[in-house]
């Protein structure tokens, strides 16, 4: 079982969430879902100033077994990408929680964090799903 950071809040799709001090949220995917990837090769960012809803596909990594959307887990207005994943999507494989970060927002609705899950209940949704 991959660490998981006890700061960060989970979508069921693997995303992960951190609020930063000045209330935006940044967006990557979890460990466990870079894990089942595999090696990733490309990844496609939304544009910067686009409007997101939560649950919608806002983003796209490509490993060598699949492409898979990435949901955003909460609306609002994308005010940063992570360019680097340009040229370097294997970040989000050696970094989720990190340098491997995907997108920022602005987001809209504060009340929608309440629909995350903790880390512990995350850890209980990927225990579940290797069984």
């Amino acid at each position: 079982m991959s660490d998981i950071p006890g700061d960060l809040k989970f979508a069921k799709s693997h995303e992960w969430v951190r609020v930063e001090q000045d209330g935006t949220v940044t967006v990557g995917i979890s460990d466990h879902a870079q894990a089942q990837l595999g090696d990733l090769v490309y990844v496609e960012l939304p544009e910067v100033g686009s409007s997101v809803q939560a649950g919608n596909g806002t983003a796209v990594v490509e490993s060598v077994k699949a492409a898979s959307d990435i949901y955003s887990p909460l609306s609002g207005e994308v005010i940063a990408v992570n360019e680097e994943l340009a040229d370097a999507p294997e970040t989000i494989n050696s970094d989720a929680y990190g340098d491997g970060w995907i997108f920022k927002l602005k987001i809209s609705d504060k009340s929608e964090l309440d629909n995350l899950l903790t880390p512990d209940e995350y850890s209980e949704l990927v225990e579940n799903e290797d069984h």
